[in-house]
């Protein structure tokens, strides 16, 4: 495994991040216990894998906590959320703290170190900072929270742009991101701040499900190329992402995919989801070869980096909130 610094945290982590949600629940969604999934977090930091992401929604805590059992607490670096805001509700100081009090109890820690504000719009901002965060800073000072998070939106907010608000606020020690091939925007609207300010980078949606489908891939780009969104020449091809795969590049699009957000400069962590231990070790594998080849890195940017529609980044059903 390879490791670097989160940011200004000074927190030790691995590029390389399992997030307990997404599609799969470390499995939990296809059927397995919960000691089978907690048996998959126990495979991840057997990689290397030092940083976990959770959260309430997930229905992962629990597991969590049930690998934490084995694993010494201050050899992997845990984070979990709260919202500020769920179906049309906006929550209250004291909810959020109760949320963080049972994500702690159900872990069975003392403290997260990173607990994240999540999928905050734009709109929601102004009452994160304001009413939720001074709340927050007062567990900090009791030790419950190590450092403090946000997490954007990338299904609905495609341009960043509650993260722009967020990175000229100083009390914010980590981003959570969405990037990836074909959504690029983070690397003018987020990365530079970032870098220059020491926000640690948590990055989501690098593969989601788009990159594992090639005939979707070609779906979704030929309706861009009738827009007139991208180049002409992208809807020629039945595989328009296949000039990633080569000797000397890429194995695979998802490969492909992982190769290149991982590299990005300004990423810190790439998370990925997974419920096989086959997924996790291919997944891994992928994150830790060398960057694409610069020549293939300048395509994907000079054909998608302009790219503003959010592409592939598939949610669960949730609607945008009312404002």
């Amino acid at each position: 495994m390879e490791y670097t610094t989160l940011g200004k945290t000074g927190l030790k982590v691995s590029v390389a991040g399992l997030g307990c949600g997404g599609f799969s629940r470390l499995g939990l969604k296809a059927g397995k216990s919960e000691d089978e999934a907690a048996g998959l977090i126990h495979q991840a930091v057997d990689l290397g894998i030092n940083f976990i992401d959770t959260a309430p929604s997930y229905g992962t805590e629990g597991v969590v906590g049930k690998a934490l059992k084995s694993i010494p607490r201050d050899s992997v670096v845990v984070a979990t959320k709260a919202f500020v805001h769920r179906d049309n509700e906006w929550w209250t100081p004291e909810r959020v703290v109760a949320s963080l009090d049972k994500s702690l109890k159900l872990m069975g820690t003392d403290y997260v170190d990173v607990f994240n504000l999540h999928g905050v719009y734009e709109f929601e901002y102004k009452h994160a900072r304001e009413v939720i965060v001074p709340a927050l800073l007062e567990q900090k000072a009791k030790g419950k929270i190590r450092h403090l998070g946000i997490t954007e939106n990338p299904i609905e907010d495609h341009t960043n742009a509650m993260l722009k608000i967020a990175q000229h606020d100083p009390v914010w020690e980590v981003f959570m991101v969405g990037f990836h091939m074909l959504h690029q925007g983070a690397r003018d609207n987020v990365f530079p701040a970032t870098r220059q300010k020491g926000i640690g980078t948590l990055l989501m949606f690098a593969v989601r499900s788009i990159f594992a489908d090639p005939p979707r891939i070609a779906r979704e780009l030929k309706a861009l190329a009738a827009k007139g969104l991208v180049e002409a020449s992208v809807d020629q091809s039945g595989d328009p992402l296949g000039f990633l795969v080569h000797d000397g590049g890429a194995d695979t699009i998802t490969e492909a995919a992982y190769r290149f957000v991982r590299h990005e400069p300004g990423v810190d962590v790439v998370l990925f989801g997974t419920g096989d231990a086959g997924h996790l070790h291919a997944n891994v594998a992928s994150l830790l070869k060398p960057a694409l080849p610069e020549a293939d890195r300048q395509k994907l940017t000079a054909l998608f980096g302009h790219l503003k529609e959010g592409i592939g980044l598939d949610g669960h059903g949730h609607s945008a909130p009312s404002k």
